[in-house]
């Protein structure tokens, strides 16, 4: 892999990802969340929605069933190495969208357009993104040694 990533989602980063990312990975990510949040257009409102609130019509159970693989986003970002400050805000989305869209009635509507999985998705390609960013340009890896000093 080259680095370059093309998401199929509006990511903010620079298409740069580290080559040691697993690519197979990403692309199962983005398939778990756009089959979740935004696998059919809605016709003349130009919104796009998945079946997240289709399963959130089944009481707490469709939502758990969500949760749950919403929950192999993020285990997949922290296989990738996401930082463990993302995989919180991730957990937290989910969270979210798991109470909000629980409630009856108005949890469908939250479902539709809250967009968890997006939302991961996206929060775990700028990490990676930024990991690019800040590893060393030269590709030389660096070996800290530790020293003791003799008071």
């Amino acid at each position: 892999m080259s680095g370059d990533f093309d998401s199929r989602f509006d990511v903010e980063y620079d298409g740069q990802i580290p080559e040691s990312v697993d690519e197979a990975a990403l692309r199962r990510m983005e398939t778990v969340a756009h089959v979740f949040d935004e696998s059919v257009r809605i016709p003349g409102l130009g919104v796009r929605v998945g079946i997240d609130p289709v399963l959130g019509t089944l009481p707490v159970a469709g939502d758990a069933v969500s949760a749950l693989f919403s929950l192999y986003i993020v285990a997949e970002s922290a296989y990738l190495g996401v930082s463990y400050t993302t995989l919180l805000r991730m957990l937290a989305n989910v969270s979210l969208d798991f109470v909000g869209g629980s409630v009856p009635y108005v949890g469908t509507i939250f479902d539709a357009l809250w967009k968890a999985n997006k939302r991961n998705v996206e929060l775990a390609f700028e990490d990676l993104a930024e990991a690019f960013d800040t590893e060393d340009p030269s590709g030389d890896e660096s070996v800290d040694i530790p020293v003791e000093v003799d008071d």
